[in-house]
């Protein structure tokens, strides 16, 4: 018996919800990011764990925001899309739609792909400016297999309960038991024909084909000032859809921080000499990050220089130039390590 057959008889009372920061109540980035779109050089712009992923030549922009606008009981936030220029000619290889990136060692217990299979649940919370149909997506990473299921929005807060059958595939399409992407769940919000051109896989997982993924949806950039907004997102095991599970703020910062934190000290980091004219820089990650992560400086003061000697997925070791005699106040804010799937 296969380790993802063992974990799919067991669905967790508490961290059913595979998603990370569903309730849209982390976004360490930036609350707001404008002028997103094909040109943009993040796939995280705001709300922590929600990629953005812009394809083709659009000209269709978009604001992203964490936006404090939930529904009562659910959440106080949601991940808000807003069409600041439209775009209604729409070419062949555009693509416009938001995912999260699931480790395959989260979603053993769905057993995909072997005797046992579950079925799979996603719902959430969705409102827009008017009427619109978009798509929600799973696509499994490491087989290349994907289904999809349209929804319907209005002006007014409504909970999606979609359920997807199991992938029972002769033990040929597991999820790879590791920490890389397996599971992608996805909101196609626009598209061009190679992505729409065909007829939408809703029945059954299949090997994807690229213009099945997301036939039938509208453009959010079909008119400015479009918008979606999105919260308590929840994928979970089995056909029925449960209460949003409620998670304090620490939990799910610490969730995110595995994947991207922010280091931001008054100097406090700073504390050794370090080949004379060098001061170490030895920061503390508050939880262990999926893989060694690469660092961008955000600013910096009164040194020179700032570089990296070792990191890993527990610590990261560092130095910034300064002379060791030096009594001004060293400033080190937004050094970001991130190891994104």
């Amino acid at each position: 018996m296969t380790k993802a057959r063992t974990n799919a008889s067991v669905a967790p009372a508490v961290g059913r919800n595979m998603i990370i920061n569903g309730a849209m109540n982390v976004s360490q980035r930036s609350a707001s990011a404008t002028g997103q779109g094909p040109n943009s050089s993040t796939n995280y712009p705001s709300v922590d764990r929600f990629k953005h992923f812009n394809a083709g030549s659009s000209a269709g922009r978009y604001t992203s925001s964490q936006t404090a606008d939930g529904p009562n009981g659910i959440s106080a936030n949601c991940l808000k899309i807003l069409c600041t220029t439209p775009d209604s000619s729409i070419a062949t290889a555009e693509r416009f739609d938001i995912f999260q990136l699931i480790e395959g060692q989260n979603v053993q217990r769905i057993g995909k792909g072997v005797v046992g299979a579950q079925q799979i649940t996603v719902s959430f919370y969705v409102k827009a400016s008017g009427a619109f149909t978009f798509g929600l997506e799973l696509f499994d990473n490491n087989n290349n297999r994907q289904i999809t299921k349209l929804f319907a929005t209005t002006t007014a807060w409504n909970r999606i309960e979609l359920t997807f059958p199991a992938d029972v595939d002769d033990g040929s399409s597991p999820f790879d038991d590791n920490n890389l992407a397996a599971l992608q769940v996805g909101f196609w919000l626009h598209a061009g024909a190679t992505y729409t051109g065909g007829t939408l896989n809703t029945a059954a997982w299949n090997n994807y084909t690229n213009a099945n993924r997301a036939a039938g949806i509208d453009s959010i950039y079909s008119a400015e000032n479009n918008a979606i907004y999105l919260t308590g997102l929840q994928v979970e095991v089995g056909p029925v859809a449960s209460e949003f599970e409620q998670e304090d703020i620490t939990t799910t910062l610490q969730k995110c921080q595995r994947y991207c934190y922010f280091h931001s000290p008054s100097g406090a980091s700073v504390v050794v000499q370090y080949q004379g004219s060098y001061r170490a820089f030895q920061p503390e990650f508050p939880v262990t990050m999926r893989a060694a992560p690469s660092i961008a400086v955000g600013t910096f003061s009164n040194f020179s220089a700032f570089g990296g000697t070792s990191v890993s997925p527990t610590s990261f070791y560092g130095w910034v130039a300064k002379e060791f005699d030096d009594t001004t106040s060293l400033t080190v804010s937004n050094v970001k390590f991130h190891t994104e799937l």
